[in-house]
């Protein structure tokens, strides 16, 4: 798990270099940046609608040597990148047909790395696992923009693209020789093999269809309660780089510096969420929507807040919030699911988080434009609160009000505690 967590911490580095130079390179092609938001969208765009596709792979292919092919081909798309950019051929087709094949390969390695890195722990330490990985993908985020203007600097742009594939090669490097905690075909980690203490999860072999993984998840309650929450919570509430940077600029009058100082609390914010994240030893969705809901409780005040000192405190519990919430959320996430469909769950949380991620920014926007940068602020966390709420006690009420049962043969009239919805 070190040397997992070593190696993720490199490729999250290279590709946060990567995606902070992509998005000036597209300026300097094109000038407009509008082709910078389309470079972005088309590289999300197979995940929308591969991710199912991609996650069936996962549950049906060997897991290492899954996660193993897809990084040595996302390496090789970031080395024909660096070649072009080297030898002044790549233009705007070139960069978004590349742009797109790296999302299509990441349908299938964003899973199968995912679950690989739980594989490596025993079971009950899978929610520790998952918040090493958050923390580890917030402190490359921060190491990769930083070291992206240096390397630029003195190197080129070729050069973070380079970097970024040797990060993907050395991820490939190191998966031949991790050892899972448990052998294949046994434990809650491996494809095919049910958790322990559960019965009946190992499904017939040759079952391993894109709609069973669907199917399963509209059928869970609790993970559709999840992708509710997590969704409202992403288009509402979790754009910070856009909310905050017009709250900023705007009404509190401060600059990009100023506006730097948040983007950093936040990232630290992130750090200490991911931290006290991995303490988590057995998450819920309830927890998930009240992190949420507390989170919204604290952009309501952000919102409100008269000046840059104020938001700034109020910044880092956000954050702090957001980070523990995201960590319960994915455990949830990839340990509800029997075993040999968690790569098809991933797949279709895929799917969906691609399309609140691409419909989000939009709608949010709309909303600043007729609300302002408080307003939207305001009334996107009264709203994600507002939702939570409502959810809660619907679901409350539900699960309280007995039903009353009659046997036609016995006439026996049953009153059990809990309704069918339970």
């Amino acid at each position: 798990m070190r040397w997992w967590s070593v190696a993720n911490f490199m490729s999250n580095a290279g590709t946060w270099m990567q995606l902070t130079v992509q998005n000036l390179l597209v300026l300097q092609i094109t000038g407009s940046a509008a082709a910078t938001g389309l470079s972005m969208s088309v590289q999300a765009a197979p995940a929308l609608l591969m991710s199912l596709v991609g996650g069936a792979a996962v549950d049906r292919w060997p897991r290492k040597l899954t996660a193993a092919v897809s990084q040595a081909l996302l390496g090789g798309v970031a080395f024909v990148t660096a070649t072009l950019v080297a030898l002044g051929r790549l233009d705007l087709t070139a960069l978004m047909a590349l742009a797109a094949v790296t999302g299509l390969i990441a349908t299938v390695d964003g899973p199968a790395c995912a679950l690989l890195g739980n594989d490596l722990v025993r079971t009950e330490d899978v929610p520790s696992a998952i918040g090493v990985g958050s923390l580890v993908h917030s402190a490359g985020r921060l190491v990769g923009a930083g070291l992206a203007g240096v390397t630029v600097a003195f190197l080129g742009t070729a050069s973070a693209y380079a970097a970024n594939g040797l990060s993907f090669l050395f991820v490939a490097s190191v998966i031949p020789f991790l050892r899972p905690a448990y052998p294949a075909g046994h434990g809650a980690g491996s494809a095919g093999a049910a958790a322990p203490g559960r019965r009946g999860d190992r499904p017939a072999a040759p079952d391993m269809t894109v709609r069973q993984g669907l199917a399963f998840f509209l059928r869970r309650p609790r993970l559709v309660a999840l992708a509710g929450v997590t969704g409202i919570s992403a288009v509402f509430g979790r754009n910070y780089g856009l909310t905050l940077a017009v709250l900023v600029t705007g009404p509190l009058a401060g600059g990009a510096g100023a506006f730097g100082t948040v983007s950093t609390v936040l990232a630290v914010g992130g750090i200490l969420g991911a931290v006290l994240g991995a303490r988590l030893r057995r998450p819920s969705v309830r927890l998930v929507g009240t992190l949420a809901a507390v989170g919204a409780l604290l952009q309501v005040v952000a919102g409100l807040s008269p000046s840059l000192a104020v938001l700034l405190v109020l910044v880092l519990p956000m954050a702090v919030v957001e980070s523990v919430s995201d960590t319960a959320g994915t455990t949830v996430l990839q340990t509800d699911p029997p075993a040999h469909l968690r790569g098809r769950v991933l797949g279709v949380w895929g799917s969906i988080s691609t399309a609140w991620g691409l419909g989000g920014p939009p709608a949010l926007g709309l909303l600043m434009e007729t609300a302002g940068a408080r307003g939207a602020l305001v009334a996107g966390g009264l709203i994600i609160a507002g939702s939570i709420g409502a959810g809660h006690l619907l679901r409350r009420r539900r699960t309280a009000v007995p039903v009353v049962l009659r046997t036609e043969e016995t006439g026996i009239t049953a009153r059990p505690g809990l309704s069918t919805a339970a």
